[in-house]
């Protein structure tokens, strides 16, 4: 990929490093909190000021106005067009609709295809898979900012991935369920350290219609029925909603990254070749993420290159996922985790450990790769992102404070990484 930016890059980085006047790894005057704050501030309020669903023109004029910021802290950046489906509800609604009619009306082999095909569907469309059924469906254009700072003659690179699309809200994931959870049963969520599994139900649907198929039983008919016929109308319900604005989930994010654009701009490192990345169409299952990968991974080898995934940074508490996945939990490697976690201490930062969710961001694909890789997050003092998938997901709603908490972990990691390429493997 260094190759794909050519002499611009090198030049502007030779350019940093002779401004700069001193020791490029070495402790320097920081970046101003301030300063920091502004950037987040002004990044998030501007792009919450339109909608950005998967895969639209408001993604792509995200996307622009993100590369055109990246290229103004001397990044090298473009934007690259993908494709994708830009949904979730209608991949996941069809097979478990498919499912449910029949077990309504099907013969016990038709259960058994259909509901089997049906499982095994959900099952890769929710877990950062092949999405062999989204090919039959249609597919337009989404897009993915590409940008390139740090040393561009390094072997090693620490990839850095937000995005800057923004989910529909649904009753699925009304705030007061996580509210009421905590408010009456305190003991219950001091305890819990994984969040629920709302995909179990999408994936069950189909398996339960699949085994009726298979066993000739009536309950499991039935039930199998009501869980895919329920989940294709919990799916119709979410794509009748509104785009939400977006600020936690994920501008938050792109904030960071353009945070530590500056940082490295006014400090440059050595050694350590840094990519930030904000993709499109992460709501829709990571399919932006999926197009990077399939462009761009093999330039990168994994024993060379560290991932680092922020999303919904801007709740009150910043933390690291232990694991994540919405169907088989997938932790992440442990001796990064503990990097990530040493860093943040010598930045100062505090950061939540001993969680994992039932969700699935884009460090899910990298961490499928072999990567070494982390997912930095938030949480409120309910365990949850805070105004996840839900119209109160606004700028004014952002902790900016923890924002920039991110972003000075970020470049304590880039430092050290700098240092030694070998930590955190």
């Amino acid at each position: 990929m260094a190759e794909a930016y050519g002499a611009r890059s090198r030049h502007r980085y030779a350019a940093r490093i002779a401004a700069s006047g001193q020791s490029v790894n070495g402790a320097s005057a920081q970046v101003a909190d301030a300063t920091l704050l502004e950037i987040a501030r002004e990044a998030v309020f501007h792009l919450a000021s339109f909608e950005r669903p998967s895969a639209s023109a408001g993604e792509r004029r995200a996307a622009d106005w993100i590369a055109a910021r990246l290229e103004a802290e001397g990044c090298a950046a473009r934007v690259e067009e993908e494709r994708a489906h830009g949904t979730y509800w209608w991949p996941l609604g069809l097979m478990t609709l498919g499912a449910g009619l029949a077990a309504l009306r099907g013969s016990r082999s038709m259960r058994a295809l259909v509901g089997g095909l049906a499982a095994a569907g959900v099952a890769d469309d929710i877990s950062g898979g092949r999405l062999w059924f989204r090919r039959l469906l249609p597919r337009r254009p989404t897009w993915n900012v590409v940008a390139e700072c740090g040393d561009p003659h390094a072997e090693h690179t620490v990839l850095f991935i937000a995005h800057h699309d923004a989910a529909h809200w649904s009753l699925l994931f009304a705030p007061q369920i996580p509210q009421f959870v905590g408010e009456r049963f305190p003991g219950l969520l001091e305890r819990s350290d994984t969040t629920p599994p709302v995909m179990f139900p999408v994936f069950g649907g189909p398996l339960l219609v699949a085994l009726s198929g298979l066993t000739g039983s009536r309950v499991l008919r039935r039930a199998g029925a009501a869980l895919a016929l329920g989940t294709a109308g919990v799916m119709a319900e979410i794509g009748s909603r509104s785009v939400v604005p977006g600020g936690n989930d994920n501008l938050s994010g792109v904030a960071t990254i353009l945070g530590l654009s500056r940082v490295l701009r006014e400090r440059p490192v050595s050694g350590l070749r840094v990519l930030l990345v904000s993709t499109g169409s992460e709501e829709s299952f990571m399919e932006g993420m999926q197009g990077f990968a399939r462009r761009h991974f093999p330039e990168l080898p994994v024993e060379r290159t560290h991932v680092i995934c922020l999303d919904t940074v801007g709740s009150e508490r910043l933390m690291q996922l232990e694991g994540e996945g919405m169907l088989w939990m997938r932790d992440y490697p442990e001796a990064f985790k503990d990097l990530v976690s040493a860093c943040a201490s010598q930045a100062g930062v505090e950061l939540v450990r001993g969680l994992r969710f039932r969700n699935a961001t884009d460090g899910l694909i990298a961490l499928r790769r072999g990567y070494p890789a982390v997912m930095i997050g938030s949480i409120s003092r309910y365990k949850a992102p805070a105004n996840y998938h839900w119209p109160s997901d606004t700028a004014e709603n952002v902790d900016y404070d923890t924002v920039v908490g991110a972003t000075r972990l970020c470049e304590q990691v880039v430092r050290r990484i700098a240092d030694d390429p070998s930590a955190g493997r």
